[in-house]
């Protein structure tokens, strides 16, 4: 029995990640050179590993409760005000789950219906459009590929003025994957005055705040924390991204309603990583420093490196990604350039047609990879460009 119509429609504007989907299909190539995802070359701290081994020992294989260990809410709220200045309630005012992936699944699923529009600044991370299709809403992007990366206050006031009450989400993702900008005080000060206008949840991704090259992180929450649903975790800043630990913080009447999409996704992260996270935001909360200081030595190696092969990138202050736009002389698409990089120079990126119509012309550089790596990467893709002029 063919039961393929059967399925909710809505999955037909699914697909696959074209992360994954290149990243997997370029894999198998010899010798290749991947600097394709976001996944940081640095292990787990010692001491975050010896707290999840010795909740194993102790017996911590059991559920929690579905906001999390209450040591851990407490762990994160402390963190959040360390580091960010914000301040919430450990008991009712943060979520424990599964990564910040499902951080946003859940912060989504809760807030959207049918017809909803979803405002976002573009090119952006391809993991929020599928999960606004399966909620029947529609994605709506600003495009800040001529705008140095930074949604501007008069491009959103443009988009509330078209779309008006329709609009019932912004997501915002700063520092940004894949472009690696960040905003100022001011600037996020500005998009504030605009969207305390509107009726309108703020999903702010924040999974690298730790990874911010110019100064302390700054949180729309500090200037909108009514309308601000904060996502964060430990995958970055920790390189925990096997340990699916993240966060949802919010004021206490958004979190009653976002904890009840994530108990029947989820019903509790898992109590190992949970004992393994409150080691990683208490005693170990500074180990991102220490991974921080790499990434700034890298990004500013393949900076004069790239931009001397004739490409274009605007710096970037956090995260770990380069997004360089091709050199005037190509003549392919972000993905057919990104296909015959691998194929024929043996380095991996990801074309910017990944992260929507905004990318293209640009590639996505991740250097969360050793230097020895960049280096050679750096010598192969000189040559192919050498090599596709002849």
């Amino acid at each position: 029995m063919n039961l393929h119509h059967r399925f909710n429609p809505r999955l037909a504007k699914v697909e696959v990640s074209q992360i994954r989907m290149f990243d997997q299909q370029i894999s198998s190539i010899p010798d290749i050179i991947k600097l394709t995802l976001g996944e940081p070359d640095f292990s787990t701290p010692e001491a975050v590993k010896e707290a999840g081994i010795t909740a194993i020992k102790e017996n911590y294989s059991h559920y929690t409760g579905m906001r999390g260990l209450p040591e851990l809410c407490e762990a994160a709220c402390f963190f959040q005000k360390e580091r960010y200045g914000l301040s919430y309630d450990p008991q009712t005012e943060v979520l424990t789950t599964i990564g910040a992936t499902e951080a946003i699944a859940t912060a989504l699923l809760a807030v959207l219906e049918e017809g909803d529009k979803v405002l976002i600044p573009a090119p952006a991370y391809p993991g929020y459009q599928p999960i606004v299709d399966l909620a029947g809403a529609e994605l709506i992007t600003i495009d800040t590929s001529e705008t140095g990366f930074i949604c501007q206050p008069e491009q959103l006031e443009e988009a509330f003025a078209k779309y008006g009450d329709e609009i019932k989400a912004v997501i915002l993702n700063y520092p940004s994957n894949p472009t690696g900008t960040l905003l100022s005080a001011e600037q996020m000060k500005k998009l504030a005055e605009v969207l305390r206008q509107h009726p309108v949840f703020v999903i702010s991704d924040e999974v690298y705040a730790e990874l911010n090259y110019v100064g302390e992180h700054v949180s729309i929450a500090t200037y909108l924390p009514e309308q601000t649903i904060v996502v964060n975790g430990l995958s970055k800043s920790h390189a925990m991204t096997g340990w699916r630990i993240g966060f949802l913080f919010a004021q206490k009447p958004v979190i009653d309603e976002l904890i009840k999409v994530h108990q029947y996704l989820v019903t509790s992260a898992t109590t190992i990583s949970q004992k393994a996270a409150i080691e990683a935001l208490t005693k170990s909360m500074d180990e991102g420093e220490k991974m921080k200081a790499r990434y700034v030595e890298r990004r500013d190696y393949l900076l004069p490196q790239l931009t001397a092969l004739g490409f274009q990138i605007s710096q970037p202050d956090g995260a770990f990604y380069l997004f360089c736009r091709l050199p005037e002389t190509i003549q392919m698409n972000s993905w057919d350039f990104c296909l015959a990089l691998a194929e024929q120079g043996k380095v991996a990126c990801i074309p910017g047609s990944a992260f929507g119509p905004e990318g293209e012309g640009f590639i996505r550089i991740s250097y969360a990879s050793g230097m020895d790596d960049l280096q050679e990467a750096c010598r192969r893709i000189g040559t192919f460009l050498t090599e596709l002029e002849k």
